[in-house]
């Protein structure tokens, strides 16, 4: 199969699957794909293109991430610093044992605002709490601070949204800076990630995807009232295909972090199931001993989104979408051509 074929190919998958994105793959420095479909607004018809930024819900957990171990790499903290020596935040309920790299494993064991094995609709949080009161990383705290933990420190990994909330203020305390400021100048500046932010839903910038919850009887709503209304350190960044790929092309190239932290940040420091594990603010794939994919990915009302890089073809992928699902699908299906590909090269 041809590199043409290949794009024709995932551009019949996306149309035939109705699939509202983009999808950009590189393979170091060659274009592979770049595609886009559907409407980034249905009401005015704007299509999608692959320069369309689109939320990534959870796949932004690794700029969080990043942050802090930009923050180990200075001496401001360590890994094994404990929550109650670099945030001055009352926690009445938790665990006096947590430490940094608790928070960033998802092993703190401290309650989440969101349980996604409890909680089905992650609107249902805002009955209580209007969405668009939460514009602040603290503005979260009332949701799980006076809570209990649900389980010991370092035994279980269970994925937490509050953690990676907590890493987002203990970043604004020690960087003296706005979370999101800090994030837009320390990583996407670097990568070059000019279109990429953390926009507000009442004021999106041009080129920006509006979320769409597709209904029954072919009815549709925004997501407008269904997520926070600017994102944070738990989700809710704003990227381009392309851009997500220069992201991990400056992770790679040691332009965030040096080459040792780059490795320990990539390192599997827990086991989530067989064959998967997980690094810091990243989901890291094992077979046969041998790691095969590191990828981060994130859903949300009106926002899914995939995004890998393949250590052994040295391939990238970006996969956005303004609907709730279809993103891990075309995923599946560029991996899937990309192992044809390369069985013909070989």
């Amino acid at each position: 199969m041809s590199d043409h074929n290949l794009k024709k190919s995932i551009e019949e998958f996306m149309k035939k699957s109705t699939f509202s994105g983009a999808a950009f793959v590189k393979k170091e420095d060659k274009l592979l794909i770049e595609a886009a479909s559907g409407y980034a607004n249905r009401a005015e018809q704007i299509v999608n293109s692959v320069d369309t930024r689109f939320g990534i819900a959870s796949g932004c957990k690794i700029f969080t991430a990043i942050a802090i171990a930009q923050l180990v790499e200075r001496n401001v903290l360590s890994y094994t610093t404990k929550l109650s020596d670099c945030l001055d935040v009352s926690f009445p309920n938790f665990h006096e044992a947590i430490t940094v790299h608790h928070l960033l494993t998802h092993t703190s064991g401290i309650p989440d605002y969101f349980d996604e094995d409890v909680m089905d609709d992650f609107e249902d949080l805002w009955k209580e709490t209007p969405m668009y009161l939460l514009k602040r990383l603290k503005d979260f705290l009332p949701l799980f601070q006076e809570n209990k933990m649900l389980d010991t420190p370092g035994e279980t990994f269970h994925y937490n949204n509050a953690g990676y909330i907590l890493l987002g203020l203990i970043v604004e305390q020690q960087s003296g800076m706005t979370f999101q400021k800090y994030v837009e100048k320390h990583i996407f500046e670097r990568c070059g990630m000019t279109d990429s932010g953390y926009f507000s839903l009442d004021c999106l910038p041009r080129r920006t995807a509006i979320g769409y919850i597709d209904e029954e009887a072919g009815s549709f709503r925004t997501n407008t009232y269904s997520i926070p209304i600017i994102g944070g350190a738990d989700g809710g960044a704003y990227v381009t295909a392309p851009e997500m790929v220069r992201f991990w092309n400056g992770l790679f190239s040691y332009h965030l972090l040096n080459k040792e932290n780059t490795r320990l940040f990539l390192h599997p420091h827990v086991s989530v199931k067989e064959g998967v594990e997980y690094g810091y603010g990243v989901w890291i794939n094992r077979r046969n001993d041998r790691i095969v994919k590191f990828h981060v990915m994130g859903y949300d009302p009106g926002v899914c989104f995939h995004s890998a890089y393949y250590p052994q073809s040295n391939v990238t992928v970006a996969i956005p979408s303004n609907c709730s699902e279809g993103a891990f699908d075309v995923m599946k299906e560029v991996e899937s051509q990309l192992e044809l590909l390369s069985d013909k090269v070989k």
